[in-house]
């Protein structure tokens, strides 16, 4: 699915789009921001960790998630399907705009 949001053959509401990193909303809201930034190449969660782009997609992730959760955030990744992982593509959730102490 994030490939295809990559080659633009679904739709998405995109934040921020660079030669590497795409930043977009996900589609799930049980946070009032919750954006994805993932690397446009594929690549796995695992390989995304371990490779060098990742200081690029943090670094705009932090970015985004402070332009858009002014009183503060959380960047994340999920591993696998017990970790709650549903796309193979590689990414980081940014997520905020409420006290997540309260979703705890």
């Amino acid at each position: 699915m994030f490939c295809n949001i990559v080659a633009k053959t679904e739709p998405a509401d995109i934040l921020y789009e660079d030669e590497e990193v795409m930043v977009f909303r996900n589609k799930l809201t049980w946070v009032p921001v919750m954006l994805l930034c993932i690397p446009k190449n594929h690549m796995t969660q695992a390989k995304l960790w371990t490779d060098p782009i990742l200081a690029h997609v943090g670094k705009i992730a932090a970015y985004l998630a402070a332009e858009h959760c002014e009183e503060g955030f959380r960047i994340l990744s999920n591993f696998g399907r017990h970790g709650l992982q549903s796309q193979e593509h590689g990414h980081l959730h940014m997520i905020g705009g409420v006290n997540l102490g309260s979703y705890a």
